[in-house]
């Protein structure tokens, strides 16, 4: 039988997560510094820092105090503002100066700049605005990382239905190998913590916060625009029982308009910010003197700046000098296509149906993935509300718990045929996969077609399917011990190495 998950005090398993989250948090911070203590940086140009080119703000041009009171604190948190974490503290001081700039996206540095002007402003004569700069986007950083691991447990809960596999999942988040990115002045943070509390609310069916995340996400991050696709995947399986099942066709027409738009409130920050570029840069000169791609039909500057500057197209990195990146992301690689091909042999045949009539409409069950290797038929609920509230006893009353009951309820049920679930325990594959599923490929495709393939490791980091499947396996009798010590020992070394290399401004994914 499938492990009940009601008899565990859910408060538990979120102290536990919240615990396993600050301490690889606290973990990384010290590595870093230990790192940078012992070992000298590869590139010591994270302190030249000249003034802005625009002196319309005083703050980031004038001295505010020469004669810091802590030296020390200020020059250790300067010297660790390294690789791209340089762009974003630059972009929140002095605004977006230079063209390349415009690839990294404005929610981490005006985060950054609010933080350094409330917050931390009395600390600038301290330490100097530059090292306050970096303590925010450290702070801000590392608190998002906590509240993504928590969400990712809710989310893991809601949809695999096993409080086991769903705190497994996230303490692996909580060190996954991408770490040192999470603690720095990276986007990932922000861009993970927006897009797993999106799919929160959208599976508690508040969809105006979840589309309010997702555009967040797309703000913080280029592929935060890939979360809509999570709304058109319920905006079909809406119009697919409105028409098919219910036989009214009226009944799609604001299913599937209501989609669209909320499509289009994630796509605002991308083009939004796309035509701010275009303002600032191509508007300045005459037509007949502007740069190539501000004459193009459809003046894109993000594509313009990644093949310009970055040289990412497709098949473009596809070189012998760049085997040793393809090596470096070959474990996450190899995680995404194990995870994606189990999650597809569980139910192929609801997959490649994307859960449209693959089942007679009159037998409705909830779908609950059995981990390989266990034996047994899935709990039959009495009722979904029932089985919503065994399952969501974290910090949620009785009135959260029923509204939960109506998120994707057309989506969450899936018909179970007699035979469905064998005696090896493989059960048939939840419709609410599905989408994860497709994220989780686009992406792991992208990265190795078309992206700097080292790239991978964190740009699949905030994919909750990997964890899901890794999860699954370590909890796998027959396979949990090889396995298991694999998955751990690849997380552990590539944050011991991340934090080694990357700290000393060494090259690192």
């Amino acid at each position: 039988m499938m492990r009940k998950s009601s008899s565990i005090d859910p408060r538990d398993h979120t102290r536990l997560v919240l615990k396993y989250a600050i301490s690889s948090r606290l973990l990384l911070i010290t590595l870093i510094s230990l790192w940078r203590s012992f070992l000298s940086p590869y590139d010591t140009s994270a302190f030249i820092y000249p003034g802005c080119l625009s002196s319309a703000d005083a703050n980031a041009n004038a001295d505010t105090d020469p004669q810091l009171l802590f030296p020390h604190v200020a020059s250790a948190l300067e010297g660790s503002i390294v690789w791209d974490s340089v762009y974003y503290v630059r972009i929140a001081q002095c605004g977006y100066e230079y063209e390349q700039s415009y690839a990294f996206f404005p929610l981490l540095p005006i985060c950054i700049s609010l933080l350094s002007r409330t917050v931390f402003a009395p600390l600038i004569p301290i330490i100097g605005h530059k090292a306050v700069l970096g303590l925010s986007g450290y702070v801000l950083n590392n608190i998002a990382f906590v509240f993504t691991a928590l969400y990712i447990y809710r989310l893991s809960i809601l949809i695999l239905n096993d409080s086991e596999v769903a705190l497994r999942a996230s303490i692996l988040f909580c060190f996954n190998p991408a770490s040192v990115f999470y603690s720095s002045i990276y986007s990932e943070s922000l861009y993970a913590v927006f897009s797993i509390v999106g799919l929160y609310n959208l599976l508690g069916h508040a969809n105006n916060v979840a589309t309010l995340c997702f555009a967040l996400s797309g703000a913080a991050r280029s592929n935060g625009m890939l979360n809509a696709g999570y709304f058109c995947f319920q905006a079909m399986h809406q119009a697919y029982d409105a028409i098919i099942l219910k036989k009214h066709a009226s009944l799609a027409l604001p299913v599937v308009v209501s989609g669209a738009f909320r499509c289009f409130c994630i796509f605002i920050p991308f083009v939004s910010f796309q035509a701010y570029g275009y303002l600032n840069i191509c508007r300045r000169h005459a037509e007949d003197e502007m740069i190539p791609w501000c004459r193009a039909r459809i003046p894109l500057l993000y594509d313009h700046i990644q093949s310009h500057y970055w040289g990412v197209g497709f098949l473009k990195y596809f070189q012998v000098k760049q085997l040793p990146n393809f090596l470096l992301a070959t474990p996450v690689l190899s995680l995404a296509i194990c995870s994606i091909v189990y999650y597809v042999k569980l139910s192929p045949k609801v997959f490649f149906s994307l859960g449209l009539g693959a089942f007679p409409a009159n037998k409705e069950l909830f779908a609950y993935i059995i981990p390989p290797g266990t034996t047994g038929e899935p709990e039959t609920p009495g009722s979904l509300e029932d089985e919503t509230s065994s399952t969501l006893q974290d910090a949620q009353s009785l009135r959260q718990r029923k509204r939960f009951t109506k998120g994707w309820s057309t989506v969450r049920n899936v018909s179970l045929q007699s035979g469905n679930v064998s005696s090896e325990g493989r059960a048939c594959l939840p419709v609410l996969v599905i989408p994860f599923i497709l994220h989780t490929g686009f992406m792991a495709a992208t990265a190795f077609l078309v992206m700097h393939v080292q790239v991978a490791t964190r740009f699949l980091s905030a994919s909750p399917l990997l964890y899901w499947f890794a999860s699954h396996v370590m909890m796998t009798p027959s396979i949990a011990k090889r396995w298991g010590y694999f998955i751990w020992v690849y997380c552990a070394s590539y944050i011991l190495i991340g934090s080694l290399l990357f700290s000393n401004f060494y090259p690192f994914t």
